[in-house]
Formats: C-alpha cells, sequence, structure tokens
C-alpha cells in the first residue's frame, strides 16, 4: 500500500511541475500592480503551463534574484516600467549574472513608455541596439490597423514569421495576422552568432519619433527588415533572452482582437498563439535537445551484409583504448524537448550532425546517420576505421544551431600502436614478396656456388721418388 501511494504522489507532483525543462519558477515585474488585468488572459495562459507566477515592482526591497549564490527564479518576464530605471536589484550587471547562471528573461518593450538606461546598457552589451531617442516607434502607411490607428499608422500588421533558413527550426510559423502596437525597433549586431530576428518589420517600415513634427523623415534609425521587432540571443549556455518589441501586443485588447487592413480585409488576431511560441521558446519548452545514451565499441565490417547488418560488435562498451587503424561505430541518442514531452530529433536534408575524432584537430569529421527510432528518441550511428596516429583523442559532437540548446559531447580514447605479435607476417605483405625472393635465391646461390666449387676440386698427382742432387 506503502508503494501505491508513493507512486499516486510521484503522479500528482509530475502534473504539478510546468513544462518548462528548466523549471516552473516565474517571475514578472510589473511597476503597477493595477496594469496586472491587462495581460490576465497571458497570465492564465502560462499558470495553465504549470508556472508559479510572482509579480514584484522593481523597486521592491525584498526583490532578489539570488540566495546563498543561488538563483530564486528560473525565468524573469520584464514589462516596460514607468519610471527612469528598475531598481538595485535588477541592475544590468544582475541581469547578466542572471543569464549566467542559466536563467532565461523575457523583455518587453513600449513606445508609450521610454526605455530607461539601464535596460539600453543591457542590450548594448548583447549587440541589440535600440533607437538613441528613446520616444522613437515603428509606423508603416501600407500594413496597420485601420481601426485603431487610422491616423498615425502605429499599430502594424504582419503576417507570422517564417523560418530563417530551410534548416531552422519553424517555431514561430502560422497564417495569422500579429498586430503590433507602439513597437519599438530594434538592429542587430553583425558580429554576433548568438542572435537571431524572430520577427521583421515590412519593407514599408520605419522608425521615427513622432514628437519631430516634420513631414519627411531623412535619416531613420532603421527601416525595413533592419528593423527587429522580436529579437532573441541565446548564450553559450544556451540561456535565453528574448527582446519583444511591443508589450502591449500581449495584452487582452489584442489577444483574438479583430483588425482590418488597407484593402478593407478583416480578420482576428494571431497574438496569443504567438505569445505562447515566444514564452514557451524563452522559457525552455521548445528547441531544447537533450543527450541520451553515447557509445562507442570496436567492429567488424560483414561483407555482403547492407545497412546495419553489415557491422557486427566485438567486444564491450566503450573501451578506454583502440589500436590504430581499428573499425569502430560510434552511436549517440539524442531527443527534442516539445512543450510536454520528448520527442525523437529529427535533422534537416540540408543540415548535418557530425562526428569530429580529434586530437588537437579533428583527424576524421563524419556525417552521422539515423539508424533506429524510439518513442521520443533517435540514435545516429557511423562506422569508420581510426587513423593510423597514436595518442588521447576524443569522439566529439558538437552541435550548434540557431534557435536550439547548444551539444558539445566528448569521449575521450587512448589510440595505442600495434603490438609486437599484431604485425602481419612478412610473406602476408605482397609488397615484400620481392626483398623474400631476393633472399631465398641469395642463399640457394651461395649453397650452389659452394658447391660447385667444393665439387671441382683440382686433383693432385702422386710423388715418383726422392728427389737426389
Amino acid at each position: 500500500m506503502l508503494w501505491l501511494l508513493s507512486l499516486l504522489f510521484a503522479a500528482l507532483l509530475g502534473l504539478a511541475q510546468a513544462l518548462s525543462s528548466s523549471g516552473s519558477r516565474l517571475l514578472i515585474v510589473i511597476e503597477e500592480a493595477a496594469e496586472k488585468e491587462k495581460y490576465s488572459k497571458f497570465w492564465g495562459d502560462l499558470e495553465g503551463r504549470g508556472y508559479k507566477l510572482t509579480f514584484e515592482s522593481p523597486k521592491s526591497e525584498k526583490l532578489s534574484l539570488f540566495q546563498h549564490g543561488e538563483r530564486t527564479f528560473d525565468h524573469i518576464l520584464l514589462l516596460p516600467p514607468k519610471s527612469k530605471g528598475l531598481g538595485p536589484a535588477l541592475t544590468p550587471n544582475l541581469l547578466l549574472q542572471f543569464i549566467n547562471k542559466n536563467g532565461n528573461i523575457l523583455l518587453t518593450l513600449s513606445a508609450e513608455s521610454p526605455t530607461p538606461t539601464s535596460i539600453s546598457s543591457l542590450l548594448l552589451e548583447l549587440d541589440i541596439h535600440l533607437p538613441p531617442d528613446r520616444n522613437s516607434r515603428v509606423v508603416d502607411h501600407f500594413s496597420y490597423d485601420t481601426l485603431s490607428s487610422s491616423d498615425k499608422h502605429d499599430v502594424l500588421l504582419l503576417p507570422q514569421p517564417s523560418t530563417l533558413r530551410p534548416d531552422v527550426r519553424d517555431f514561430f510559423v502560422g497564417d495569422g495576422t500579429l498586430a503590433f502596437p507602439r513597437a519599438v525597433a530594434q538592429e542587430l549586431g553583425n558580429n554576433s552568432p548568438l542572435l537571431a530576428p524572430i520577427l521583421q518589420a515590412q519593407s514599408t517600415a520605419y522608425s521615427y519619433n513622432p514628437k519631430d513634427e516634420v513631414e519627411t523623415v531623412e535619416d531613420p534609425f532603421a527601416v525595413g527588415d533592419q528593423i527587429s521587432l522580436v529579437s532573441s540571443m541565446q548564450a553559450r549556455n544556451s540561456a535565453r533572452f528574448t527582446v519583444f518589441g511591443s508589450a502591449e501586443a500581449l495584452e487582452n485588447t489584442w489577444f483574438d482582437a479583430k483588425v482590418k487592413d488597407l484593402d478593407a480585409n478583416e480578420s482576428k488576431t494571431a497574438n496569443r498563439e504567438f505569445a505562447k511560441q515566444i514564452s514557451a521558446w524563452t522559457f525552455m519548452e521548445l528547441g531544447v535537445l537533450k543527450v541520451g545514451r553515447v557509445e562507442h565499441h570496436l567492429s567488424s565490417i560483414l561483407e555482403g551484409a547492407a545497412g546495419n547488418d553489415s557491422v557486427a560488435q566485438l567486444g564491450y562498451l566503450n573501451p578506454p583504448i583502440y589500436r590504430v587503424k581499428n573499425d569502430v561505430t560510434f552511436n549517440i541518442e539524442f531527443s527534442e524537448y516539445l512543450y510536454d514531452h520528448l520527442v525523437p530529433l529529427k535533422i534537416h536534408p540540408s543540415d548535418a550532425l557530425q562526428l569530429e575524432f580529434t586530437m588537437l584537430s579533428p583527424f576524421h569529421r563524419l556525417d552521422l546517420q539515423p539508424i533506429s527510432q524510439t518513442l521520443n528518441s533517435t540514435i545516429f550511428s557511423t562506422t569508420f576505421k581510426l587513423p593510423d596516429q597514436h595518442g588521447i583523442f576524443s569522439f566529439r559532437v558538437n552541435y550548434k544551431r540557431p534557435l536550439l540548446t547548444n551539444v558539445d559531447v566528448k569521449r575521450e580514447v587512448t589510440v595505442r600502436h600495434f603490438a609486437h605479435d599484431e604485425w602481419p607476417r612478412s610473406w602476408q605483405i605482397s609488397a615484400g614478396w620481392p626483398w623474400i625472393a631476393g633472399i631465398w635465391i641469395t642463399i640457394i646461390g651461395w649453397v650452389g656456388f659452394v658447391g660447385i666449387w667444393l665439387w671441382s676440386e683440382p686433383a693432385y698427382e702422386e710423388s715418383k721418388g726422392k728427389k737426389t742432387q
């Protein structure tokens, strides 16, 4: 009976856990408690996915991101403050420490609330640039909502984003229309491989300050697809930081709102679904790779067989030492976290999961091929011949792609040279046959010469008498 109660408790505990693979403690920083009701649908969606929400003001004295050197929260959602700063508990240095401790941050901006200098400094550290004028917003005179912004044109109507490249996961695609009111433009640096734009403005959009009462904008901060409305940064430790350019897009008003474009086409917004996708990726519900078993073993290549049947395992798994020119098989198991469960990892045909057999530099770089699949994982494998070089080598799988957590798996092994009794006999080496033949010809010729020389000894005549004087 006791074990049955234990299983029931474990099942209830599993239901209570968040869908995030990195924790359920979510800190929501909101300056005015009265504004919580504006985002009640968003909070309900987060709680429905298992998050434990904690609301705090940025100026709260009891607010602390760390206790005894450990994170007190797993994720942070920052809403635009009304004041000029975020307080002593949310300085750029502390937020960067939070990221370095594997914490995730979703930062929202709004043109209605000037961005604090501390936030601009934090974004500059990540090579994300905001307009120098803190009152700037993005407008588009060809793609806006005619119902709510017929005069200012600052409620952008955008299609849901498409994939960055064919080999990049399509976590944010859809057929709906997004409404982005009073958005703040972002410009991403070109030198950081950690940054990726999720949602970009249309080609007719630009950023300007509405307080500048001019008919034309001569030198805008950014135009067209230079403007990133939603930007992502994934650190080297796979912690995630997302900048959401329009906090108003998360309000109840714009969840399933009705909008109309210039062609008088009416539609409902897909902001609610997009908010779910963005928060799910930021808080580690999407794009999280898990490594299962990692195995390597000595192999024998069977001629005449195909596929997996052409390789037979020799010896035990994961031996610490191999010999040069051995045939070796390497297997690795991969899963991908999808909201609340693990699914088999699938590699796009234009992409490749590769194994490096390396010392100081790779001696082999080989594509890993899927050989089997379970309900929640895919096993990738490759078989190759070790190089004719002894030393300390590593099996390494280094897989880093946009929007996916980084994977760097290493297993060290020793590769020894041939033992004295492992070299092939001389007559088994065809290239040595001329030398072997030369040795035996020399021996046979010498023996023949000696025999002939002894047989052909000259005959001596017998003496006829003593010699007299």
